[in-house]
């Protein structure tokens, strides 16, 4: 290699480069690019010595771009990504015959020259001049690993991969300068290992070592001669000598390079003849790139953690700066996904709804207190193929999934804890007619709502207050809820709605419409897990986290955003919810889901139209939400089978409710089992036992005898219409709830819900 002078005055090579002046660097650019010699030699001249003078030379290397590998909370692997697959190995784990093979081909005399080769340039100046083209190139190794250094840099932006490769004398010169300064800077082995790290192998392998791996499922170390004469050939075209789609083209390169390494005196010509006649003997292991390699259905959650990270200021100021970091790869990320109850949640899924059913599931676990994102999963399976897709129906749009789904009577439960926090207590009591008018106006955050003439119904004419809370909410009455918002406003619902996290999925502020009471804007199922899971914490409400940690590939943890908790109720309020919703689970619509002796509450819901149906319940240590329905918001579920099993009206509690039990008892399993901190809340005296005789009936298949309202499919009638849960004999006539405050969500409730022991409310 040219060394420096003493005294700091230029080396050889661009002394050299100085006093050739436009001949060198004219027949080097020649060299390299599809241009007649003697038209350039005087376009070169132009440029001059200065002009080169004046190229900085500060080549800046980006990191390699490498594997990035996600991990569960136990540190097992969920999934490997990659902008591209590459593993970085020393010169010392690269098998001899390598970078023999790579030398002889691509420039033998590499050893012999500086950046520039001036004999190669004359040579092939010379040749391309008489053939009027490019016959033959010059580019020297270290050029080589220029061009692509400026090929990494440019990343998976193809206007910039078309820059760093374009065909100019100006790319070309500054490639030369460049070239000086690596010499200088690396030295000769350095300069091979980080060409042989970087260069591209075909099949999607970056580097020698992912190269070894994807043809031969092997380490770089131990390649062969016959192997190492492969890969080393496959590097001047790897579409052209790919072994895996052309063996004998492949073959024929192959055998090229083995005889030039005899030629060049690095293997005997008696070693070369042997080499040339053993047939190519792949071990291909295909690549196994990206979420849809997940283990145990974790794909979409494997998704999830690359938006969280890509969306996450923590990562970097902008989404490019974010975007390069993790295209870079070289990243361990430890998430917080438990392994057992994914498995569990993927297991309920497949048990009861099946990837090709007209309808689809989607289920979020997460554990209060910590905001921490347990499992995650679907029954469309993640990727491109049939009854597949790339769309997460558990998040938000801007995460990757959809524009959410009415969560209907789910979000009742919000209603009556912002009541609570109102200063209104669990046994107030409204008439609760069978049907009435919306109560107008209704104050919102900013003003009031007027709409005469708005009708709402409960689920039969048989359903007559006055009801306090318990048995509103047990029963699920929606003249009831429709009197809570208008007497304490919608205001203050929207504002426990933030507080607890629960937002609409399209980023869109929840609409001042008092008809949110019954469900009727749009959520995702993580976000109403998270928001349920502020009841278990008794209050407190922790944003969602999927990452516990990550190590950069220096070895070094990168900082992570941690669950911010903040207080969004009392815990006076969150135990009276808690004790409100253990009822519906005991014996009231959520009677399917339920887990035995491990306390549990929860609360069904089914929309309209019954186009979607819910299950959203916890423990003190876990919180889910399971929603079934149509991602496209047009099948009814009516006469329709589902897992394999025939409904004639699906409702909260035969679906969802299934699947979250399914899923939480195996989440669960072999873990502690804490109960509630729950609230006496005494009954009203009027109709007790008849109340809790209908409840037992009600919400379970086989019951329903049509009605007008909006029964889950008990005696009491289908849910439809303006007051919700399916169709009833007269659902499909009533609007949808879609189309504002006339169009209503509800489902019943259970009966009785026991008490607790602690201070009884008045």
């Amino acid at each position: 290699m040219p060394k420096k002078r003493s005294g700091g005055g230029l080396t050889g090579t661009q002394q050299a480069a100085k006093f050739l002046g436009v001949s060198v660097l004219a027949g080097a650019v020649l060299a390299g690019i599809a241009l007649p010699a003697f038209g350039v030699l005087g376009l070169a001249a132009k440029g001059t010595v200065e002009g080169f003078d004046e190229i900085p030379a500060n080549l800046k290397t980006p990191p390699l771009s490498q594997r990035t590998t996600i991990l569960d909370k136990d540190g097992g692997p969920i999934a490997t990504v990659y902008s591209r697959d590459r593993t970085v190995v020393p010169l010392t784990d690269i098998s001899p015959y390598m970078q023999k093979a790579i030398v002889a081909i691509e420039d033998s005399r590499f050893y012999e020259h500086g950046a520039v080769d001036l004999k190669g340039v004359l040579r092939a100046a010379n040749r391309n001049a008489q053939s009027g083209g490019v016959s033959q190139g010059a580019s020297t190794l270290t050029q080589q690993y220029v061009k692509n250094v400026f090929v990494e840099e440019a990343g998976d932006d193809p206007d910039k991969v078309a820059q760093a490769t374009q065909q100019t004398i100006g790319r070309k010169i500054r490639e030369l300068k460049f070239a000086i300064q690596v010499e200088e800077e690396l030295g000769k082995k350095k300069i091979l290992e980080n060409y042989l790290n970087i260069t591209f192998f075909g099949q999607q392998a970056y580097g020698i070592e992912a190269a070894s791996h994807r043809y031969f499922s092997k380490s770089a170390k131990n390649l062969k001669l016959e192997e190492a004469a492969l890969l080393a050939g496959i590097v001047q075209s790897p579409s052209r000598y790919d072994p895996v789609n052309d063996t004998e083209e492949a073959t024929k390169r192959r055998n090229t390079v083995i005889q030039r390494m005899a030629d060049v005196k690095d293997i005997s010509q008696a070693e070369a003849d042997k080499a040339k006649k053993t047939e190519i003997d792949l071990k291909v292991s295909r690549p196994k790139n990206g979420c849809i390699t997940a283990v145990k259905g974790a794909g979409f959650f494997c998704d999830y953690v690359r938006k969280v990270f890509l969306t996450d200021p923590s990562f970097g100021k902008t989404q490019e700066d974010r975007a390069k970091v993790w295209n870079q790869g070289g990243l361990t990320v430890r998430t917080t996904l438990d392994p057992q109850a994914q498995e569990s949640a993927q297991e309920s899924i497949k048990k009861h709804v099946y990837k090709s059913d007209e309808v689809a599931t989607a289920l979020s676990i997460v554990e209060p207190g910590t905001g921490k994102v347990l499992a995650m999963g679907q029954s469309r399976p993640y990727g491109g193929g049939k009854n597949e897709t790339y769309m997460n129906l558990s998040v938000d749009e801007d995460m990757g999934g959809g524009a959410g789904y009415q969560p209907g009577s789910t979000f009742k439960p919000i209603v009556a804890a912002a009541a609570l926090e109102q200063g209104i207590q669990p046994t107030q009591s409204y008439p609760s007619p069978y049907q009435m008018d919306y109560p107008s106006p209704v104050q919102t955050c900013k003003g009031a709502w007027t709409d005469q003439g708005v009708p709402v119904e409960n689920e039969n004419e048989s359903e007559v207050g006055p009801y306090g809370m318990k048995e509103a909410t047990a029963k699920s009455v929606n003249t009831y809820y429709v009197q809570l918002i208008s007497q304490i406003g919608v205001c203050p619902v929207t504002e426990l709605s933030r507080k607890m996290g629960i937002e609409r999925a399209n980023g869109k502020p929840i609409e001042q419409l008092p008809s949110i009471t019954l469900g009727t804007q749009e959520m995702s199922p993580l976000t109403m897990a998270s928001g349920y899971a502020t009841f278990a914490n008794r209050g407190t409400y922790c944003t969602p986290i999927a990452i516990e940690s990550i190590t950069g590939p220096n070895g070094k943890e990168m900082d992570v955003p941690k669950t911010d908790c903040s207080r969004a109720m009392s815990q006076k309020t969150a135990d009276t919810i808690n004790t409100l919703l253990a009822g519906v689970v005991e014996d009231g619509t959520g009677q399917e889901a339920g887990l035995g002796s491990r306390p549990s509450a929860g609360k069904t819901g089914t929309t309209d139209f019954r186009l979607a149906a819910w299950f959203v319940g916890y423990t003190p240590n876990m919180a889910g939400a399971v929603w079934v329905g149509d991602p496209a918001h047009k099948k009814k579920m009516v006469d329709i089978t589902i897992g394999g099993q025939y409904h004639d009206k699906v409702f909260g509690g035969a679906v969802p409710g299934p699947i979250w039990r399914d899923a939480m008892s195996g989440a669960l399993d072999g873990k502690e089992a804490p109960a509630f901190n729950t609230i006496n809340i005494p009954n009203p005296e009027k109709d007790k036992d008849k109340g809790r005789d209908r409840d037992r009936d009600r919400d379970r298949p086989g019951n329903d005898n049509g009605g007008n309202g909006n029964g889950n499919g008990g005696n009491n009638g289908g849910n439809g219409g303006n007051a919700g849960e399916g169709d009833g004999n007269n659902g499909d006539d009533k609007p949808d709830p879609g189309q504002g405050p006339g169009g209503f969500t509800g489902d019943p409730g259970s009966g009785d819900n026991g008490g607790g022991t602690f201070p009884d409310f008045p």
